[in-house]
């Protein structure tokens, strides 16, 4: 994964939510997975973001997107339940308040 999909959540580190998120995913994996087909129907400007997230993290599909978008939305909503805070720390060492959550 890309550098700049590494960033630092109070103390938890996005490689840490990402291992946390793979977890609870594979303790599904078990005896008979099955998939279930989702459409959706989204707005022009919405396909575009997912496009363009598409693009940028190389995903092979539109589905991975999805996939890793619920992964990352999970975890950060069982931190946030948890009393977390999260941060962002842009390149030039400026670290401000992130508000997932309102």
């Amino acid at each position: 994964m890309h550098e700049y999909h590494r960033r630092r959540f109070r103390g938890m580190t996005a490689e840490a939510m990402r291992a946390a998120a793979d977890a609870m995913e594979a303790a599904g994996e078990g005896a008979g997975r099955t998939t279930t087909r989702v459409q959706l129907e989204m707005p022009p400007q919405a396909m575009e973001r997912l496009q363009r997230l598409k693009d940028r993290t190389e995903a092979a599909s539109y589905a991975e997107v999805i996939r890793n978008a619920l992964r990352l939305f999970e975890a950060l909503a069982e931190e946030h339940g948890k009393g977390a805070e999260f941060f962002v720390k842009r390149a030039d060492g400026e670290t401000i308040a992130y508000k997932i959550f309102v």
